[in-house]
């Protein structure tokens, strides 16, 4: 039986063509720019290395011993994102709602980043709660997360403690001598996966996972989740469903919604064989 669900929310929930990405993008290098004293003709090609080498921009800039201030990077990045060109789907309301699973999104990026996104789709209310960079990654001093879902869309769940020692192990080095590790924890590490179903307090075996990133759709197989690549008509590696759309999943789907509380899902979900390319 399938009890949960997970879900990126970039590019996922909305699409590509909302230009929220190319303008996140912009504003990352922005900042490297200006803030970070990075030289102008490095900085493209330094943002995506870092992305595709560390998950985001931001990590990687905090593995190579940038520092700067994880709220201001966040206020800077996502601050001035053309959040109006969102529009709300009423369509993808109703089908969260009726899905009789609890459901959880899962991010790397900020939580006022998220409750500005849900609020311009029309989705507040359609998740029990969110996993996002403050989840995993909680201020150094903090030693208790108590943060209710209460306006800051933090998802809490039962008395999970912060992820300091996870993100302290990303910190240490590969061993390898190839490239330093970061000290924040996000995806598509697996080690985030791992510690997003701590937090969720869930079964990885019953929680299907959505996003449109190959990598993330790996990492999250790899942790035991049941897994649907999204924005795809075609299996990717790790995948057990491909979604050629978020609003395709209950024709894609269906079994999610049969039997009383799905009671046949799990068997079909293991018989057939959406991060987010915004780089904050």
């Amino acid at each position: 039986m399938i009890r949960s669900f997970k879900r990126n929310m970039d590019d996922t929930l909305y699409p590509m063509s909302s230009g929220l990405n190319l303008a996140c993008r912009k504003n990352i290098e922005e900042y490297m720019l200006q803030y970070l004293n990075i030289e102008e003709s490095e900085v493209p090609r330094m943002c995506l290395e870092l992305y595709r080498e560390y998950g985001t921009t931001m990590a990687g800039l905090k593995a190579f011993g940038y520092e700067f201030d994880d709220d201001e990077f966040h206020a800077y990045v996502h601050g001035r994102l053309p959040y109006d060109s969102l529009r709300p789907d009423p369509v993808l309301r109703n089908l969260l709602l009726s899905l009789p699973q609890s459901k959880i999104i899962f991010t790397n990026a900020d939580r006022e980043h998220v409750a500005k996104v849900l609020k311009r789709l029309g989705l507040e209310g359609c998740f029990e709660g969110v996993i996002c960079f403050e989840t995993l990654n909680p201020p150094s001093e903090q030693t208790e997360y108590n943060e209710e879902k209460e306006g800051n869309g933090v998802f809490k769940v039962g008395e999970s403690e912060p992820e300091e020692d996870a993100a302290a192990d990303m910190a240490e080095s590969d061993g390898d001598g190839f490239r330093p590790r970061s000290s924040i924890l996000c995806k598509p590490s697996v080690e985030a996966f791992e510690a997003a179903i701590r937090i969720a307090n869930v079964d990885p075996k019953k929680t299907i996972f959505f996003d449109d990133s190959t990598r993330n759709i790996v990492s999250g197989k790899a942790a035991g989740l049941h897994t649907v690549i999204v924005g795809s008509s075609v299996l990717v590696p790790g995948a057990d469903h491909a979604l050629g759309s978020i609003h395709n999943i209950k024709e894609a789907l269906p079994e999610i919604w049969e039997g009383e509380e799905g009671e046949q899902l799990e068997q079909v979900i293991q018989s057939t064989a959406v991060e987010t390319v915004v780089q904050a």
